[in-house]
């Protein structure tokens, strides 16, 4: 976390004397942006892993988007709890990473459901279907996170 952190810092300096406007309105929504690099990191992972595992090892393509998704997962989770919500009690961690798992669960089922809609009933695009999917998912689960799975005032009692 601490190498996230400190990449982090930097940039908000370099915003904060090159793009002050930008910065002003990031730092006002601290926990959104943080939110967005944490899953977007955790994309890449996922990316990276599956071509790790399927396109280096050559490991089969069910296994690899598996463990792939494992990673990436677990990085989502350590960056959301730990570092976009900063909630560093262990005590409820298990509570948690089974809230997180069914948060992802419905997600993966909207997710399906959604582009079947936009895709095979409406005929839009597929790839600007996902984009729009996982823009609204994206919403859900920010607010799903901040307020069910790592809720502050749970938090601040506990600490």
């Amino acid at each position: 976390m601490s190498l996230i952190n400190s990449l982090y810092l930097r940039f908000g300096r370099f915003l904060q004397n090159k793009h002050a406007r930008i910065f002003n309105v990031c730092e006002k929504r601290k926990s959104v942006v943080k939110f967005f690099i944490s899953g977007s990191l955790a994309s890449v992972v996922d990316l990276l892993a599956l071509y790790l595992f399927h396109g280096v090892f050559r490991w089969e393509i069910v296994l690899s988007t598996s463990l792939a998704f494992l990673f990436s997962f677990m990085v989502s989770f350590s960056l959301q709890k730990f570092w976009t919500f900063r909630d560093y009690s262990n005590k409820r961690l298990p509570h948690q990473l089974v809230l997180y798992i069914g948060a992802a669960f419905i997600s993966l089922n909207l997710n399906a459901l959604a582009m079947h809609v936009l895709v095979n009933n409406w005929q839009i695009w597929y790839l600007l279907s996902q984009i729009v999917v996982n823009l609204f998912l994206g919403v859900i689960n920010f607010f799903t996170y901040k307020y069910i799975v790592f809720p502050k005032k749970l938090n601040e009692d506990k600490n």
